[in-house]
């Protein structure tokens, strides 16, 4: 507990300079884009009075740290600014599409979870069977096998071909009809974890290996303990601090994939947000939404480093 409390806390010191940092990257970034917000609010007709009073109401004509500072206030109070012509808030189409980009991430996070767990102990515990070598062949195409291609062929296989699972259409609130929800994330969130799922499988393996030719494991077994016992209570348990480490290497992949992945299955989150931002030239959009997403890759990260203590009380160097 006192080793969890010491990570705790120092994750927590470092968590506001890293979203400052976050912050400043993203806004000076966006400072480039050859975006007039004045035209993009009152349209190419305005006259040029009127887009100079534009850049004055919104202080756009302030210096970069001025704008900076405005920008952080703002955020700390919930506004991120608005866009299209009709004034939108900014926050109230992140808070919309957010949920959504979580949702797929996390179904594709399980799904590689489960996959890994699966066939990675499989694999250690037969290896150098035929079992190991038909799993070892299908995380390298897991691995080598692009998720927007895979999803592409999910869509011509299952809606096309079996017409079994919608890649399209209205996405029904999960708390109201929960199998229609996952009807309609199936198939985007297999094709999201699949990737995952393979390159967390050779990890697994390698870590089990390891950890059944230790010393403990031959004398439980041969001390009457049964070989599975010995496997579900300490050597699972012992191998997962690697396989952790990596997929929270892994959970900015699964966020950056999930949007990628609603495009292609027209989901309302994250990525469709952003689509639009830069199709409409929407610089306020977008900023908006990479800013939310990489704030939630760090704070998604800092939770993973959490677990390595609850996996491995042994851990007290922190």
């Amino acid at each position: 507990m006192a080793a969890l409390l010491r990570l705790t806390g120092r994750r927590l010191l470092q968590l506001p300079l890293m979203v400052l940092g976050i912050t400043l990257l993203v806004f000076v970034v966006m400072q480039f884009s050859k975006v007039d917000p004045a035209i993009t609010a009152l349209g190419e007709g305005a006259s040029l009075e009127a887009r100079a009073a534009y850049r004055a109401a919104q202080g756009l004509d302030e210096p970069l740290f001025v704008r900076y500072w405005d920008f952080l206030v703002g955020m700390v109070q919930g506004d991120l600014g608005t866009f299209s012509a009709r004034q939108q808030p900014v926050v109230d189409e992140v808070a919309r599409a957010f949920p959504i980009t979580l949702q797929l991430t996390f179904l594709g996070l399980v799904i590689a979870v489960i996959g890994a767990l699966i066939f990675g102990v499989l694999a250690a515990l037969y290896r150098d069977s035929w079992v190991d070598q038909v799993i070892r062949v299908l995380s390298i195409a897991a691995v080598a096998t692009p998720s927007f291609w895979l999803a592409v062929l999910l869509i011509q296989g299952f809606t096309l071909g079996l017409d079994w699972l919608p890649a399209s259409g209205a996405l029904p609130p999960v708390t109201e009809d929960p199998v229609g929800f996952l009807s309609r994330m199936a198939l985007p969130a297999f094709a999201l974890g699949v990737p995952v799922a393979g390159s967390l499988i050779r990890v697994v393996r390698t870590a089990m290996v390891e950890e059944l030719d230790r010393d403990y494991v031959r004398t439980a077994v041969g001390a009457g303990v049964p070989r599975g016992v010995v496997v579900g209570r300490n050597v699972l348990r012992n191998a997962l601090i690697t396989p952790i480490t990596v997929l929270g290497l892994r959970v900015g992949y699964l966020i950056g994939g999930a949007v990628v992945i609603e495009i292609i299955f027209a989901l309302p989150g994250m990525g469709t947000l952003i689509l639009n931002g830069v199709t409409n030239n929407e610089p306020n959009l977008v900023q908006g939404v990479t800013l939310t997403v990489a704030l939630a890759f760090v704070v998604i990260n800092i939770v993973v480093d959490l677990l390595y203590v609850l996996v491995n009380p042994r851990i007290r160097t922190v």
